[in-house]
């Protein structure tokens, strides 16, 4: 009698090619059958088409990586920014409410009022300053509100060796300028995507065989542990980029530190972004790494890809 062979769960992973999503693909690959449509195959802005999508490919889980993260421009573009950060995940909430699935949705630091100086608790109340927080706030609210099996982690500062992020502005302006002017009085977690797809996978672990999370459905915080300012952030770039003979015109001593008072942006910034990792660390049995070992990491890997 020929063995059974259990049918491959379908696991939709939204924002595939966005810096978290291309992550989620390699790391969700063991657990099943990943399908991750591109913006011609699905436009998410389209309520109607992400339905139709939905009734069409069934997903039994959905880990939703797709969000409108321009900070700035969200000020200018509040119905798109509540349209991806707000309204989809609500949307896909309820789909996983009525169907039994689990949903992953990913939040912000940015929900929080950024006061202060101690690490911010799941449980604080949500004050967000600018129009891209309150729509993450917002996207919040309604997957914890609809009933539906959920994990909502808050990261901070995201980057990884491809895309545009802040490690890879450092890099390119490192090898153009002799100075820069970095903020020094935001401080928070500079948080790889790498780090957030693995920690997704292994709060996920268990969902193959027991069509359950690994924890307890909830909110919870992922960044690496450790404090770290932008222009902290900056130095470490450029020193360990220095270390590996990367093309560098700057200095980590001509990174100068200003307030945030002094680069005005048309979004305001949190200026606490420190964020309490006791949950998650408990949830899943693991020390997290510090900050700078994975920023290591990643530079390396940044090394890497410019070389190619």
């Amino acid at each position: 009698m020929a063995d059974t062979v259990p049918q491959q769960k379908t696991i939709l992973v939204t924002g595939g090619n966005g810096q978290v999503g291309f992550e989620l693909r390699r790391a969700l690959a063991p657990l099943g059958r990943v399908l991750s449509p591109g913006r011609q195959e699905l436009d998410l802005t389209d309520s109607a088409a992400v339905d139709r999508w939905l009734e069409r490919h069934a997903p039994d889980l959905i880990v939703n990586a797709a969000a409108y993260t321009a900070v700035d421009k969200a000020e200018d573009e509040p119905a798109l920014a509540r349209r991806l950060n707000a309204e989809l995940p609500a949307q896909l909430a309820a789909y996983c409410a009525a169907r039994g699935a689990w949903l992953v949705h990913y939040s912000s630091d940015y929900v929080y009022s950024g006061e202060g100086n101690t690490p911010w608790q799941e449980d604080a109340a949500t004050a967000p300053v600018n129009v891209y927080g309150e729509t993450k706030r917002d996207g919040d609210a309604a997957v914890a509100g609809s009933g539906c099996e959920h994990l909502i982690f808050r990261t901070s500062w995201v980057y990884s060796a491809p895309g545009g992020n802040f490690v890879n502005t450092m890099l390119r302006l490192g090898a153009e300028r002799e100075a820069l002017s970095v903020v020094a009085d935001q401080i928070g977690a500079p948080t790889p995507a790498r780090l957030i797809a693995q920690l997704t996978a292994l709060a996920l672990s268990a969902w193959p065989r027991t069509g359950e999370a690994s924890v307890a459905p909830g909110v919870y915080h992922l960044a690496p542990r450790g404090e770290a300012s932008w222009h902290d952030v900056a130095v470490a770039t450029f020193d360990e980029a220095a270390r590996l003979g990367m093309p560098l015109t700057i200095t980590p001593e001509a990174v100068a530190p200003i307030a945030t008072a002094d680069y005005p942006t048309p979004a305001p910034r949190p200026l606490n972004s420190r964020l309490n990792l006791a949950r998650l660390e408990e949830a899943l049995g693991v020390t997290l790494p510090h900050w700078q070992a994975q920023l290591a990491l990643t530079v390396e890997e940044a090394r890497r890809h410019h070389a190619t």
